[in-house]
């Protein structure tokens, strides 16, 4: 009797710290992309400007990336010329962007952010994370990056995944950027070409189907706002 007691104790401390972990446990969880459109107050394509960051080596911990819109899709106050996202600290789901040289042009991303509640006009990423890859294709239209980079998705998006060529330089990845065992599994689904010295990216998700995807909530623009 007194092993079942402590047992049907042990159970509910169990329980009880589970729930109490669960909340934190679903930021880590696949989201889809409707969620993502539904919980965030700014959807849009964008490109990254310049970044502002304090490093502890390599990796920032801490500042404000800028960035400029080229497509709204989900606007809930005025439009700022420039986008100012703040992160700070290395989580899950951090916010970061890659800072461009005075060489290159910015990369560009589909980003699901927050109004911050410390800082009026700034933006928050979310906590599954604020960004996807967008790559620009050889006829100048833009296209998710696939295998989809960025955030977990919930979205099965292969069967979406066409052939598509890219003018764009962050379609081609070096050895140092992909793992050997990433690199051989993409190169054997098709997804990889090597050419010369490097891999290219051969296949992405085209906009508007990303778009449907997002669903109502991930469309709501009030062309006033713009």
């Amino acid at each position: 009797m007194k092993w079942l007691v402590l047992s049907l104790i042990l159970f509910s401390i169990s329980t009880l710290v589970s729930a109490q972990e669960d909340p934190e446990d679903q930021h880590t969880l696949p989201v889809s992309l409707s969620e993502l459109a539904a919980t965030a107050d700014l959807v849009a394509l964008t490109r990254v400007l310049d970044t502002d960051y304090e490093y502890t080596r390599e990796f920032p911990r801490g500042g404000t990336a800028f960035l400029q819109v080229l497509i709204p899709y989900k606007v809930a106050r005025a439009l700022e010329d420039i986008l100012e996202v703040y992160d700070e600290g290395l989580h899950f789901g951090e916010c970061y962007f890659k800072n461009p040289t005075v060489l290159e042009e910015g990369r560009r991303h589909l980003v699901f952010l927050k109004f911050s509640k410390d800082v009026e006009g700034q933006y928050n990423g979310l906590v599954q994370g604020c960004k996807l890859d967008v790559l620009v294709r050889d006829n100048g239209q833009y296209a998710l990056r696939f295998p989809v980079k960025g955030i977990r998705l919930a979205d099965d998006l292969s069967p979406h995944a066409i052939p598509m060529e890219f003018q764009d330089p962050y379609a081609s990845l070096e050895d140092e950027e992909i793992t050997p065992g990433e690199r051989n599994e993409l190169l054997g689904k098709g997804f990889l070409k090597a050419v010369d010295q490097h891999y290219e990216l051969n296949h992405g998700i085209e906009i508007s189907v990303i778009r449907k995807l997002m669903g109502p909530e991930g469309l709501t623009l009030d062309r006033t706002l713009k």
